[in-house]
């Protein structure tokens, strides 16, 4: 019998990967393993429809149970891969049992960073946001007139402090940088945000580091900050970041560069292994990069199937991203990776207004806040290869569709 393709993993990009398979007539068999016990969710709804009791999880769900039988997908959650090895092509599972494949998937993700012990991280009441249990574990801390602090000025943060305020409770987020946003978006979107948090009641404090987190009968209930100020606190999210879960390939001997090293085929450097998602790194304009996407996840996941089909597609994206925070809808396409400046249109509705992003005059990204025409055509300028001027981008009158 044919050895099964094995997918290591049971994300987004798991999902994706079977459905090309599927489609593409691959009829071989197909394991998923997950060490989650729920089928592949989606992970964006999490801190927001879902915590917010809008989404119940059959409809978190990105396929039913039923579409995994249908598609004769062997289904192993709760279950933890210990090792890969690439010369017998097997895996050994933490009960020992040793599974051989002829192709594999690692679509492993990534962990969030926490916080020390040192300095309180260990506390009850002090979370990440990340899995269902995460979310499922904070959400009776979501109470009217309780006190929530962020740390980290991410997206991740300002879309937990925007669920919460919108709850009504007291939502302080602290950044350690000068602005929020700032490693990932240019001033002007960092203004942007800062302004409609703040007209949300949402304080944002910059400069600000944690010193320590503070306990008080068993759990987290002060937080004290790097200028010395000290803040009452009754629960605390961190979201400061995430590290790829590249350990599994690492141990197997394969490249692992800020994650796993894929190329434009999304194969590792053994060619029967594959990687797709937040683990994943390959190459984009002359860098090495990860996307912490759905989109992504998504598209790397087909590209790897693509190639196990037998078709040579090459991994050419262009990244696009969202977040809901209030009642603004951010939309960004591409990536800023090295932009020397920026400019700023305003759209045709008020509170509209997009930031593009270039490196001299070439156009690398657009952040669309309620402007979902200057998304639109940012990703089409950009798939085009065009590069309007900057001039012609502020310019009310100029129609961004002439570019496209």
């Amino acid at each position: 019998m044919t050895h099964p393709v094995v997918i290591v993993g049971a994300g987004q990009a798991a999902a994706s990967f079977i459905a090309k398979l599927r489609n593409g007539e691959h009829t071989g068999p197909i394991i998923l393993i997950g060490e989650e016990s729920h089928l592949p969710y989606q992970r964006p709804p999490l801190s927001k429809k879902y915590l917010l009791g809008e989404l119940e999880l059959d409809r978190l769900l990105l396929r039913p149970q039923s579409w995994y039988e249908d598609n004769e997908v062997t289904l192993m959650l709760g279950t933890t891969v210990t090792s890969v090895d690439p010369v017998k092509q097997q895996i050994v599972l933490d009960s020992g049992e040793v599974i051989h494949y002829n192709k594999l998937l690692l679509a492993t993700g990534s962990t969030p960073h926490r916080l020390p012990q040192s300095i309180g991280g260990h506390l009850p009441g002090v979370y990440t946001l990340r899995s269902l249990i995460d979310v499922d574990q904070m959400k009776p801390e979501f109470q009217a007139g309780r006190k929530l602090l962020i740390i980290g000025g991410g997206y991740i943060g300002l879309e937990a402090a925007a669920v919460a305020a919108g709850l009504g409770l007291a939502v302080t987020v602290i950044e350690l940088a000068d602005r929020i946003l700032k490693r990932v978006a240019a001033p002007a979107t960092s203004d942007y945000f800062r302004a409609l948090h703040a007209e949300n009641n949402v304080t944002i404090l910059e400069n600000k580091g944690l010193e320590a987190l503070i306990e008080n009968d068993g759990k987290v209930a002060t937080a004290k900050l790097s200028d010395g100020s000290e803040i009452a606190v009754d629960f605390v999210i961190t979201g400061i970041g995430v590290a790829p879960n590249d350990r599994l390939a690492n141990d197997a001997g394969l490249t692992i560069d800020n994650g796993i090293a894929t190329d434009l085929q999304s194969r590792t450097s053994d060619h029967n292994i594959y990687s797709a998602g937040d683990c994943a790194s390959f190459q984009y304009q002359g860098n090495r990069i990860r996307v912490e996407s759905v989109q992504n996840a998504v598209d790397q996941a087909e590209n790897a199937a693509s190639h196990i089909l037998g078709e040579e597609v090459i991994y050419e994206p262009i990244p696009w991203f969202w977040s809901d925070q209030f009642k603004t809808k951010l939309q960004i396409a591409g990536l800023n990776l090295g932009y020397t400046d920026t400019v700023t249109r305003s759209g045709k509705r008020e509170g509209s207004q997009s930031v593009w992003y270039y490196q001299g005059e070439k156009l690398l990204a657009v952040d669309a806040m309620n402007d979902p025409i200057a998304y639109t055509m940012g990703r089409k300028i950009l798939a085009a290869g065009n590069n309007p001027s900057k001039e012609e981008v502020v310019d009310p009158l100029v129609n961004l569709k002439d570019f496209t």
